[in-house]
């Protein structure tokens, strides 16, 4: 139980933080989060064979959990199942980070970053930028040479984020 100790902690923060999201939803959110931060690594294997071994469960289980996290809700087994839509993410996570800030903090600053990865996709993505790190909180992935303005899509991402930033 100890060396689980700060997964679970982490697994209160997220459940906590994003409570907009179903406990399954927020559970698999830290168990991904939590993995990725641990190995340093993105990658399904790495990270289910972390959790796996952190949590005592098969493999194939953790990585069949992870997995349906981020499948639409036709392509996942089961009757409750359900797409998530990363959108209703945005606000909150301006709103978690905003409540680790100090009250004599009141200038936020947000970058646009637009990152293409090769010639299949464009990630626009809005990040805020505190004490030397960008922090992803809003993005939308566009085919890379799919023609027309991004304009739109910018201004949808700040209207997720709008809400949660305070007025002062």
């Amino acid at each position: 139980m100890r060396k689980n100790q700060a997964y679970l902690s982490w697994v209160q923060i997220v459940t906590t933080s994003l409570s907009h999201l179903s406990k399954p939803e927020s559970v698999v959110l830290a168990m991904w989060t939590f993995g990725m931060m641990m190995t340093s690594s993105y990658g399904l294997t790495t990270v289910s064979v972390f959790l796996a071994t952190l949590m005592e469960q098969k493999e194939n289980t953790v990585r069949q959990r992870l997995k349906e996290w981020y499948k639409n809700a036709d392509s996942k087994k089961g009757k409750k199942r359900r797409e998530l839509d990363v959108t209703t993410c945005f606000g909150p996570l301006v709103t978690w980070i905003l409540s680790m800030w100090t009250s004599e903090e009141k200038k936020l600053a947000l970058a646009m970053d637009a990152s293409t990865l090769g010639d299949r996709f464009t990630i626009l993505m809005i990040s805020v930028v505190y004490k030397g790190c960008a922090i992803p909180v809003a993005w939308k992935v566009v085919e890379a040479t799919k023609k027309g303005s991004w304009k739109p899509l910018w201004l949808e991402l700040f209207k997720h984020l709008e809400k949660a930033v305070p007025q002062d």
